[in-house]
């Protein structure tokens, strides 16, 4: 059975995907966008119901599409934004294919491309672009035995407090998704235990503007290179309830535990490394030193925005920050529930080719692979600090499409 043909197989139908088809589009180049579920899947079924944007609807949005019934400094829900992407796929006349899952691409021998191989049939392909993001395989060390507790869970697998058995809960990881998990959790009256390892903590809005504003202005977000080890940091900061700054004072005082890094286990005991302390000073740190560039650039602008001495005052350190607990017997704290907000890590399994570095990254640059004609989109630092967010992985999308042009006027001269 003779196998489709097309110039440039997307694999991937989430923001990356549909990013990459709309300057394909643009150049004019034929090409196929394969998606395994629908488009945006993670969104809709791999993320908690109360799921909001991390960013303003001004912000985290595409440059040809605006959300029209989402206030410009408010907080889309997952399920919009999922909507979002469906419906700029559509706007765009992207050519994704739902519910087509890739199982493999290899390189053809004696000729240029790759035979693309899916769960409808072959596809043959000058160029291959992995578009399927830094959220494919959730991470959950390997640290609490099964059945330790009765339930074990990572946080693409959490939805809402009434999925879990009574009890308290332990949630582990201090960015973005364990904060707001163990704030929903301890708000439905559950006793809340927040592992807090290193982590950034942006201010949400500081002079009258959002973060993202000040990244923006600062020329933050055009970083090409992380701070040294720094490139796996996560980033503490909550769209939800309308937006605020993420404060582990304020959440030890609304009655959530925190404790340090989770380390090990031993016969119904979790040990916790004595880093809580200086974890949550290195976010301080990260917190005041974006208040201090951001005062630095109003006084370099002449910019009227009002000021905001009170946000630099850090409140003083819980007990537990000053007295960490060292240890918790979990049966004898109730403690029923593990949330692990950890991450997530890749899955190029499917993928074929000489691309990967020995420890199974990409190899690439600007999204372009050291194996020619494939490229990566949608990971962290790809190009800068903004490659994985939405406006982010956009430009760098732009930037993929413009090469692989490049790449086919110069084949061109071969015929």
């Amino acid at each position: 059975m003779p196998s489709e043909e097309t110039e440039v197989v997307v694999v991937g139908a989430g923001q990356a995907g549909v990013a990459m088809s709309e300057h394909l589009g643009a150049h004019g180049i034929p090409h196929l966008v394969l998606e395994r579920h629908r488009i945006a899947e993670r969104w809709r079924s791999e993320r908690w119901d109360s799921l909001v944007a991390n960013g303003p609807a001004w912000h985290d949005r595409f440059p040809g599409l605006e959300f029209h019934d989402v206030a410009p400094d408010a907080f889309a829900s997952k399920e919009r934004v999922a909507d979002y992407f469906a419906a700029y796929a559509e706007k765009i006349g992207a050519p994704v294919r739902c519910g087509v899952e890739v199982t493999s691409v290899r390189r053809h021998a004696g000729r240029p491309g790759f035979r693309v191989e899916t769960s409808e049939g072959a596809i043959d392909a000058r160029y291959v672009v992995a578009a399927t993001g830094p959220f494919q395989r959730p991470v959950i060390p390997p640290i609490v035995p099964d059945g330790a507790v009765p339930v074990q869970i990572h946080s693409n697998g959490y939805r809402n407090p009434e999925q879990l058995p009574e009890g308290a809960v332990l949630v582990v990881g201090a960015g973005s998704s364990g904060v707001q998990i163990a704030d929903e959790l301890r708000r439905s009256g559950r006793r809340v235990l927040l592992s807090v390892g290193p982590h950034d903590r942006p201010p949400r809005e500081y002079r009258g503007r959002d973060f993202c504003w000040w990244l923006g202005v600062l020329g933050l977000w055009d970083a090409e290179t992380p701070p040294q080890g720094a490139e796996h940091v996560t980033i503490a900061v909550s769209g939800a309830r309308g937006g605020h700054t993420v404060d582990f004072r304020a959440l030890a005082a609304d009655g959530i535990e925190l404790v340090g890094l989770t380390a090990s286990y031993d016969d119904g005991v979790l040990r916790f490394a004595a880093d809580l302390g200086s974890n949550i000073a290195r976010g301080d740190a990260t917190y005041l030193a974006l208040l201090r560039a951001a005062d630095a650039y109003v006084e370099r602008n002449g910019l009227d925005l009002p000021e905001e001495p009170q946000a630099h005052v850090l409140g003083p350190d819980p007990d537990r920050v000053t007295d960490p607990l060292p240890e918790l017997d979990l049966a004898e704290a109730g403690v029923t529930s593990i949330v692990w907000a950890t991450g997530y890590a890749t899955d190029y399994s499917w993928l074929e080719v000489d691309a990967f570095d020995e420890k199974g990254r990409p190899e690439q640059r600007r999204g372009v692979s050291a194996e020619p004609g494939v490229y990566f989109l949608g990971l962290p630092w790809l190009s800068r600090r903004g490659s994985s967010f939405i406006w982010g992985v956009w430009h760098d999308a732009r930037y993929v499409a413009d090469h692989i042009a490049t790449q086919r006027g110069y084949l061109a001269q071969e015929s």
